[in-house]
């Protein structure tokens, strides 16, 4: 499964991946993950947002156990983030199915769609929309860089834009929801484990920062002339910096759009995208108000003006506890995951998940894969294969736990 779908969306020369939503890329790996399905005999199906469910047993049943993940990626992303835990699922069945366990609960394999948010802005599209979180008003308004919007994407893919909507009658469906991913951090490295459990995912948000200035000639005009939005947006940055550290933090602006962006002229507009997170809503909101003062602050030195509009807000997700609790009583047991000595520690993150998103209205929880970089969203993103390995041991084991006997 790994070797098939590696190649899908591979950028020759970056090296990384460019699994955009609704692009020839994400219809390649849309198929992969039908034919897995229809290769296992599952009921294969297509929600009316676009995500991709894989059915053992009956879907009307209810009280279905659901894992899965989603295929997208960032602009040159790595080949772990989300593939991960979709090939890890269907390989945790191959691995129930080995053992000849017998199933109580349906049971699901999902591919979310367009999860990263890299074409439009707005992550995880397709669960927000199946929870209710995104209205079909406010997705038909997504615009990508080229100015395609939301609808004018799925068309084009051969998806109707007019069926998009929340989806309680699947959801209702479900019992639990949980979710395997490589770690986007060093903890489990650090701490020498394989796999570790989520505890809760932190507050996170983006926040968009116009600095306007004047475009004038970069060549005549006196530095005393100048109003250059460009100064205060970097005095900015070192303040996002600044106030993550003093915060426990992360604040980053990694994303720049520049007007005329010219080399030999002065900008009139810089504008930056702020992506801040914490683990608690107060050191968020604390770090955040510090970066706007500042750059209100630095924007009146220069003669800039700046608006500040937050684009998207998610608060801090304390995964089901009773869920939680649940997988670590049977990873505690005498599993393979016990025979090669490894603990199943608890663990914050501060990335968004799918699981994040539904955790609103079903039970979900999730199990983390050693990264040991820490690297993501890069491809260098890497985890070994005996670690992989230790994963899908660990979710067939949780599987087992919770839809078989």
């Amino acid at each position: 499964m790994w070797r098939e779908l590696l190649p899908l969306g591979r950028h020759p020369d970056s090296g990384g991946y460019r699994r955009y939503a609704w692009t020839a890329a994400d219809t390649e790996c849309r198929a992969w993950f039908k034919q897995q399905a229809e290769a296992r005999g599952l009921a294969y199906e297509l929600d009316r947002n676009g995500n991709q469910w894989a059915w053992l047993g009956d879907p009307a049943a209810g009280d279905a156990v659901v894992t899965g993940s989603h295929l997208d990626s960032v602009p040159d992303g790595g080949a772990f983030d989300g593939p991960l835990g979709v090939v890890s699922s269907f390989a945790a069945l191959d691995e129930l199915r080995a053992r000849g366990v017998t199933f109580t609960r349906p049971l699901a394999i999902v591919n979310f769609g367009d999860e990263e948010g890299a074409r439009f802005g707005l992550a995880c599209v397709g669960s927000r929309l199946t929870a209710g979180q995104l209205t079909v008003e406010q997705a038909h308004l997504l615009t990508d860089g080229d100015g395609v919007t939301l609808p004018r994407a799925m068309e084009a893919a051969g998806y109707d834009p007019d069926a998009i909507g929340a989806d309680p009658e699947r959801l209702a469906r479900i019992g639990a929801f949980v979710e395997l991913h490589v770690e986007q951090g060093r903890a489990l490295d650090l701490s020498g484990d394989r796999v570790g459990i989520a505890s809760a995912i932190w507050p996170h948000g983006r926040w968009r920062f116009d600095f306007r200035g004047a475009a004038n000639h970069a060549g005549t005009t006196r530095l005393a002339d100048r109003r250059d939005p460009m100064l205060p947006y970097a005095e900015t940055v070192l303040a996002a910096r600044r106030e993550a550290r003093l915060a426990g933090a992360v604040a980053t602006f990694g994303k720049i759009a520049v007007e005329p962006n010219g080399v030999n002229a002065i900008p009139s507009l810089v504008r930056g995208w702020l992506d801040s997170r914490a683990a608690d809503q107060e050191s968020l909101d604390t770090v955040v108000a510090g970066i706007e003062e500042a750059a209100r602050a630095h924007a009146r030195e220069h003669g800039v003006d700046l608006d500040i509009v937050r684009e998207s807000f998610t608060p801090v997700v304390e995964f089901d506890h009773a869920l939680r609790d649940e997988l670590a009583r049977i990873l505690g047991k005498d599993t393979d995951l016990e025979a090669t000595h490894l603990k199943v520690p608890v663990l914050g993150t501060g990335a968004g998940h799918d699981a994040g998103i539904l955790s609103g209205r079903i039970p979900t929880a999730m199990l983390f894969v050693r990264n040991p970089t820490g690297v993501s969203h890069s491809p260098a993103e890497f985890a070994a294969e005996d670690d992989c390995v230790a994963g899908v041991l660990a979710l067939a084991d949780v599987l087992e736990g919770l839809a078989c006997r």
